[in-house]
């Protein structure tokens, strides 16, 4: 990843609609969200949410792919890991030790639902 496609994925997410649409898609992957539901869940009309989902998009953070008559979106996972990469390289000079707490925030909070249905 580069400099500017980091910009274009920061600035798209640098807005409180979006910024609410990428966590709502986070929330529901790997399902996904049909358009319209996207915008009932963020109380927008829905050529707003079009415009927003066109952004997120435009900066490769969503994808949509069509069903049917809907169009079903999800987060591009390993584009926003390319941004969260991008940010986090060289971290804190290749100290560990300072890196070391923003590693264990990051840390997932949940168990993931393959492990959980195994216990």
């Amino acid at each position: 990843m580069d400099e500017n496609q980091a910009i274009t994925a920061l600035a798209a997410l640098a807005q409180p609609t979006r910024l609410r649409t990428f966590r709502l898609l986070v929330e529901r992957e790997p399902e996904g969200v049909p358009a319209g539901e996207l915008a009932r869940l963020a109380d927008v009309p829905q050529n707003t949410m079009s415009a927003h989902l066109a952004t997120l998009s435009q900066a490769g953070l969503v994808r949509g792919e069509r069903q049917s008559r809907s169009i079903i979106y999800r987060v591009d996972l390993d584009r926003f890991r390319s941004v969260m990469l991008y940010l986090l390289q060289d971290c804190c000079g290749g100290n560990a030790n300072l890196c070391a707490p923003l590693i264990t925030d990051l840390t997932p909070c949940c168990t993931p639902k393959e492990e959980a249905q195994t216990r």
